[in-house]
């Protein structure tokens, strides 16, 4: 049955015009979210949709995280709302000229992107088929961003990777009266970073696993960003509300490892080393370690640690370090990949290693204790 004019005018509707660079910036933001292989079709569009005069907002998600950016519009002729592949929109984006980037939605939901002399015709989807997005119900807390993102680069790679361990596939986040703490771990190794005294000033305790997937993209959304974040919650979601951007993740359920457990109480021996330098030192052994499990040994005696890998097929590789060190000679075998994990975030700042013996965690951390209370414990290997 054919539609009505009336009809195809109202089929027809929102029309409005961005900035090149805005699109293309917030764009980023979304599509880090949407997955290239998605069992539910919608998943892989984004929604776009006017809010008030003059606000463009941009909506991504996979059921599990969602990121909603707002931004400002030159123009918007036509409020309303349309759906269109995310990635290929991103891929348009960033291709075209810097001028102003008109859409309007054309007849059965297709989308029309025009900039200077480029038109490009996009198939989009009907906005019923966008999932709803969740909002929160709590008053929020707020935390500055920088604390955030100290806590993400300091523990993110200590996530396992593996699926199954589900409970260990994101960080436990912890925001009281006493202040903030993160903890991760794979099982290997263990990262944890506290900050105390930050203020809480929202009226409930955070006590929450956040996945993984959420803190990479909360990563990107607190880079460059020196104010704020808002944080809520409600039965099943966590928000951060970055500036315009809003992060939404479902959290993680089920029971994180205690991890005062792990933490070593009587590593008895410790020896400070330059980080940079012992990063160097590791990164040349690791070149001759076996290639699935990374193998490396210390050897320390009086004065020194000696630092050796070997591999079957391929040769083998030592470095001798300096090191202010009277114990008695011990063997500990470890991850090389664990220790350069940690040692990359630490950077050029010297480095407090503890042991008890070859065969009890280690412990490493800044030795200039700062703002934060950073330790990493790994556990040793059989070699």
């Amino acid at each position: 049955m054919a539609l009505s004019e009336g009809a195809k005018r109202k089929e027809s509707n929102m029309q409005f015009v961005v900035s090149k660079q805005n699109l293309q910036k917030e764009l980023g933001f979304v599509q880090g979210v949407v997955e290239k292989k998605n069992t539910i079709p919608v998943l892989s569009n984004i929604l776009i949709e006017s809010v008030g005069e003059n606000t463009i907002r941009l909506t991504g998600t996979d059921l599990d995280v969602t990121i909603r950016c707002d931004m400002d519009a030159d123009d918007i002729s036509t409020p309303g709302s349309i759906c269109v592949q995310a990635r290929k929109l991103f891929e348009i984006a960033r291709l075209l000229p810097d001028a102003p980037v008109a859409f309007k939605k054309e007849d059965n939901d297709w989308v029309t992107v025009t900039c200077d002399k480029t038109r490009f015709k996009m198939v989009g989807v009907a906005r019923d088929a966008f999932p709803e997005v969740p909002s929160s119900k709590s008053a929020p807390t707020k935390i500055s961003a920088e604390i955030i993102k100290a806590f993400v680069d300091r523990t993110i790679f200590a996530i396992t990777q593996e699926e199954s361990r589900y409970t260990l596939s994101g960080a436990k986040f912890i925001l009281d009266d006493t202040g903030a703490k993160m903890v991760t771990t794979d099982g290997h190794r263990l990262a944890y970073v506290e900050r105390k005294g930050v203020s809480k000033n929202g009226s409930d305790s955070i006590d929450t696993l956040i996945p993984r997937k959420t803190l990479a993209e909360l990563t990107k959304l607190t880079a460059g960003y020196e104010g704020e974040i808002s944080l809520g919650m409600d039965g099943n979601h966590i928000f951060f509300e970055v500036g315009p951007r809003l992060l939404i993740s479902r959290m993680l359920y089920g029971q994180f490892p205690n991890y005062d457990m792990v933490m070593p109480k009587n590593n008895d021996k410790s020896i400070k080393f330059d980080g940079a330098l012992l990063n160097s030192a590791i990164r040349r052994v690791a070149l001759m370690a076996d290639e699935r499990s990374h193998a490396i040994r210390f050897h320390l005696e009086p004065n020194q640690l000696v630092i050796s890998s070997q591999n079957a097929e391929e040769g083998e590789a030592r470095e001798t370090i300096q090191a202010d060190y009277n114990g008695e000679e011990t063997d500990i075998g470890f991850n090389a990949q664990y220790l350069q994990d940690f040692l990359n975030v630490v950077g050029d700042s010297a480095v407090a290693f503890e042991f008890k013996d070859g065969n009890s965690q280690a412990q490493l951390r800044p030795a200039d204790a700062g703002e934060y209370d950073y330790k990493y414990v790994v556990m040793p290997m059989r070699i």
